[in-house]
């Protein structure tokens, strides 16, 4: 259930004297138990003053926080939602140390852009990185429709952590028990995949989840699952396709795309 609880900064607040509209104004909502920050997005027009710069954004959360009417508990969880606004480390950091001294947590990033998503991931917060464009409240892609390009990521996947992109994941590093990785397109782990993989979220079950070390809780590939295979005696390259009889696995050195001319039936 959303609720309707939705407060932007005042129209006397310092912030509206720099002359930021409404639409151009950072925004707290309650949604199903959690808070939602949302950030403005940025626009395509010739004004100097369409989109407001980092400083005027730090602005307007810190004033918003410090606001006498607030509709949150303590320890309420909040999911950023960055839109097309590019934010790297040091900003989500600043957020997150915002948040924290109002006794909220940060826990979830959407973005539509890549090096977001990237900052946000490697700061351990989940992820949902959003198709140019998207909102949150559009359905599910028209079948055919082009992946997103894949999203690189050169850290650990901590536990608690999620990451959904519209396209491939590539990891380089480790996932841990109780990480989830969710994706229209592949997965591949360059280390130990030992969290739950779902690749061809959207129903393509010709998408692979490939890993150096496969120790998962969960593979999926489009709307197959498969139990967590038998810990291995030995350490290789593995690959998890969908065959006749469902997800199977294989040695990355033995793997063909012939064998996904084998679908099964459903």
């Amino acid at each position: 259930m959303t609720s309707d609880n939705s407060i932007s900064l005042s129209a006397d607040s310092p912030a509206e004297s720099s002359e930021i509209g409404l639409e151009q104004q950072i925004r707290f909502k309650s949604e199903d138990g959690q808070l939602l920050l949302l950030l403005p997005p940025e626009v395509d027009a010739p004004e100097a003053t369409a989109n407001p710069v980092w400083n005027d954004i730090w602005l307007q959360i810190n004033q918003r926080l410090n606001a006498g009417e607030k509709f949150w508990q303590p320890e309420t969880i909040v999911h950023l939602i960055a839109h097309n606004r590019l934010l790297d480390a040091r900003q989500l950091q600043e957020i997150h140390d915002a948040l924290a001294e109002a006794q909220l947590r940060l826990k979830r990033v959407s973005t539509s852009r890549r090096q977001t998503a990237v900052a946000a991931a490697t700061a351990g917060y989940s992820v949902e990185q959003q198709s140019s464009g998207n909102h949150l409240s559009q359905s599910a892609s028209e079948v055919g429709q082009a992946l997103a390009d894949p999203l690189y990521l050169q850290t650990t996947v901590r536990s608690g952590v999620e990451i959904r992109h519209p396209g491939s994941v590539i990891v380089v590093g480790d996932t841990n028990p109780g990480s989830s990785i969710v994706a229209e397109g592949d997965i591949l782990v360059w280390g130990r995949l030992r969290g739950v993989a779902h690749a061809g979220a959207k129903g393509n079950s010709r998408c692979l989840i490939m890993a150096l070390q496969m120790e998962p809780t969960q593979i999926r590939i489009a709307g197959f699952v498969a139990r967590p295979p038998e810990p291995p005696t030995e350490i290789f390259p593995e690959v998890a396709y969908v065959a006749t009889d469902g997800i199977r696995l294989t040695k990355a050195a033995s793997f063909s795309r012939n064998l996904l001319t084998l679908q099964p039936k459903r």
